[in-house]
């Protein structure tokens, strides 16, 4: 009886697949900002690439936030019917004055919105100074390329439950290694992350994890963030 359970699970898992899909992304875009590909591409080409998890958190300010988040619910309600990747309908807050980052992302929870990224102060961009600490003062989930975050910063990111991103994407990876070391120092949690525009972005749990390994991070520091990863999308997927 038991070998009989066991080998129609394991027959299970070959048939569809599902042992393949291990990877965990919460950052990527759309055409409905500044991304190549409709929700429904993007779900399919990240599914081929084995996503469990897959965020979409296109870009906003105050001028778009509520509009792009139901066009985004409405892709998961569509196509989140069973198979993987789960869609998590996010925002990223992009290139805001510090002091607008609290409001507007406490009318976004107040909206519904589950995962909250912050465009962080990335080496490639001109973000505005004090944006990380505007950010993590706020309610937010990750800190995107959060570039040469300070250690008082990496630790309230800590205190406050707030993932700082390794990112896969070309500029925003500069700082990778200073993030993952001033992360591990003080015991905040990290995520790799895409920062997806196009289908070339997507990566798999393996290149995730030889991205970690490039930062710094040793096979058990991975595993680590993995296991934080998985609690972390769980949770916003409402599981």
């Amino acid at each position: 009886m038991v070998l009989s359970v066991f080998l129609f699970f394991f027959n299970w898992l070959l048939t569809t697949g599902y042992w393949l899909l291990t990877m965990i992304d919460l950052h990527t875009h759309t055409l409905n900002s500044d991304g190549e590909l409709l929700p429904a591409e993007l779900w399919r080409r990240a599914q081929v690439k084995g996503y469990r998890y897959l965020g979409i958190t296109d870009h906003v300010d105050a001028s778009n936030f509520e509009a792009v988040f139901f066009r985004l619910k409405a892709a998961a309600l569509s196509l989140n019917r069973g198979e993987a990747p789960v869609i998590i309908p996010g925002l990223e807050f992009t290139h805001l004055p510090p002091a607008l980052i609290g409001p507007l992302t406490a009318q976004a929870r107040a909206l519904g919105v589950p995962l909250i990224v912050i465009h962080g102060e990335t080496l490639a961009e001109p973000v505005a100074p004090g944006t990380n600490r505007a950010a993590l003062e706020a309610d937010i989930d990750i800190l995107a390329h959060p570039g040469l975050i300070t250690l008082e910063d990496a630790a309230l990111a800590r205190e406050r439950g707030v993932f700082l991103e390794i990112s896969a994407r070309k500029g925003h990876c500069l700082a990778n290694g200073h993030v993952a070391r001033t992360a591990l120092e003080v015991g905040a949690s990290l995520i790799v992350n895409t920062d997806s525009h196009g289908p070339g972005d997507l990566i798999t749990t393996q290149q995730a994890k030889r991205i970690a390994r490039g930062a710094g991070l040793t096979e058990t520091a991975f595993q680590n963030l993995s296991a934080d990863v998985e609690a972390l999308a769980q949770r916003l997927a409402g599981m």
